[in-house]
């Protein structure tokens, strides 16, 4: 049997992190097993379905790198295949129309609820000759005796009473399908063979197989993944930064960082932790997906984009990086390679967001200095190591890591002083701020003679600093 996988999303909104989880793990049955995934819009929703939601699904699965196979196919220009087939199961007396208007469900329900009974359509309309109206839905006849069982791939055996499920809506009073009914057909006719989905979905699982059976389509495995939950166990909502998938790329997070923390978030392949989207193809499988809730982990997260930071080829992260200076509305063509940026910061960051306002400096004037570190370091005290040091560095013709580091050291022995009197105000002086690389490596990068005009941006600091005193 060949494999095929769907992911579904309803474009109500971004691609969230449940929902690319979801998606990741289809698309990983698929791949595993050499099929097909196939991507579909689910937009019966007219009302909150959108076209910039369905922009974002697009947009996010592209980043993650989760390529379809076929699609993406929308349920919206579906309609005729599905009025087509709702009329079959009317002709072979599968369906029937429901009159019952909406206040005499509501008031049903009320009685159900108060006499402690699971709301459920009592089936007025089923059987009932005499009934009739202006407007009527089309409801689906579900077996009123024996259960529905499926194995599931993640949590077993599962079994649903037939008396428990009521005849559910496949068509409203204005003749669009509803969801339950659409999902069905498409499983079906696209050759859908497994179902990877939320657990949310349970429920609509017996429905859906009825339906499936009533159709004499192939019913096909289903996986139902659990919940995420926020780091306090709670589930995992906005305030969590629960947000799409785009916003961790806005954040600068890499996608092959995001693609191996959603894999392992609710699944294991022993104690590894970092995996290559190749290896998740070949390692990954349903039966080692946890039955139990797994909690997000903004931490967990961090450590791996770093590690991938380090670890991915410096032009693949630089790419990434490039994107982040632009969002800043910073010219990297003024200044260093973007790969010698990865190089001296990603040990020192967690985000690529991060680094990149971090390393401003490189391809930005120094016009001001962070006021707690000129302070403590652009002080009277500071002007001779300074102006010695802009001497030492200004004589070089070699502009190299070792050739400033051999000026820094030089001039401290020259004047008989410690490196942090002149390491300190020199690196307050070129990056405006007290924190940087290594000075050698960080002066490096930078033209010798915007080092110089900086020095002297500090030495007039400096001489403002004293003249106010």
């Amino acid at each position: 049997m060949s494999v095929v996988t769907r992911f579904a999303p309803s474009p109500t909104g971004y691609l969230h992190v449940g929902g690319a989880r979801t998606a990741l793990y289809s698309w990983l049955v698929a791949k595993a097993q050499g099929g097909e995934f196939v991507l579909r819009i689910e937009d019966t929703d007219r009302e909150r379905s959108t076209q910039p939601a369905i922009d974002a699904i697009l947009e996010g699965m592209e980043w993650l790198g989760l390529n379809w196979d076929r699609g993406p196919y929308y349920q919206t220009k579906r309609f005729d295949r599905y009025k087509e087939l709702v009329d079959q199961l009317l002709e072979e007396d599968k369906a029937y129309k429901c009159y019952c208007s909406t206040e005499r469900l509501e008031k049903m329900r009320e009685e159900q609820m108060e006499r402690g009974e699971k709301p459920r359509y009592d089936g007025h309309c089923r059987d009932n000759p005499n009934a009739s109206g202006d407007s009527y839905v089309i409801r689906f006849r579900n077996p009123q005796e024996g259960s529905v069982i499926f194995d599931d791939l993640i949590r077993g055996r599962i079994e649903f009473s037939n008396q428990e499920l009521d005849d559910l809506i496949i068509a409203r009073s204005d003749g669009t399908p509803t969801y339950n009914f659409c999902v069905v057909v498409d499983d079906w006719e696209m050759g859908i063979t497994h179902v990877v989905r939320g657990e949310d979905h349970i429920n609509n699982t017996p429905r859906q197989i009825n339906i499936l059976k009533a159709l004499n389509a192939p019913v096909p495995y289903y996986a139902h993944v659990s919940m995420i939950l926020g780091d306090d166990g709670k589930k995992l909502s906005k305030r969590h930064g629960a947000v799409g998938v785009m916003h961790y790329r806005d954040d600068g997070y890499l996608p092959e960082a995001v693609i191996n923390y959603l894999a392992r978030l609710g699944w294991s392949h022993g104690d590894q932790e970092i995996f290559s989207k190749e290896e998740l193809v070949k390692l990954f499988k349903l039966e080692d997906v946890n039955k139990a809730a797994s909690a997000f982990n903004t931490e967990k997260l961090n450590w791996l984009n770093q590690h991938y930071m380090k670890t991915l080829p410096a032009e693949q992260v630089a790419d990434a990086l490039k994107w982040q200076f632009d969002q800043l509305g910073v010219d990297t063509s003024t200044g260093p390679a973007l790969t010698a940026i990865v190089g001296l910061q990603a040990d020192r960051v967690k985000t690529l967001k991060e680094m990149a306002a971090i390393s401003r400096y490189f391809y930005e004037p120094v016009t001001e200095f962070e006021e707690k570190a000129a302070k403590k370091h652009l002080r009277p005290v500071a002007k001779e190591p300074l102006e010695a040091v802009k001497a030492s560095l200004s004589d070089l013709t070699d502009w190299t890591a070792e050739s400033i580091q051999a000026a820094i050291n030089g001039t401290a022995e020259a004047l008989g002083v410690g490196m942090g009197k002149i390491g300190m105000p020199l690196r307050v002086a070129a990056t405006g701020g007290g924190n940087s690389p290594s000075l050698d490596v960080t002066l490096a990068q930078l033209d010798k003679q915007k080092v110089v005009e900086r020095i002297d941006l500090a030495l007039a600091f400096i001489a403002e600093r004293e003249a106010s005193a």
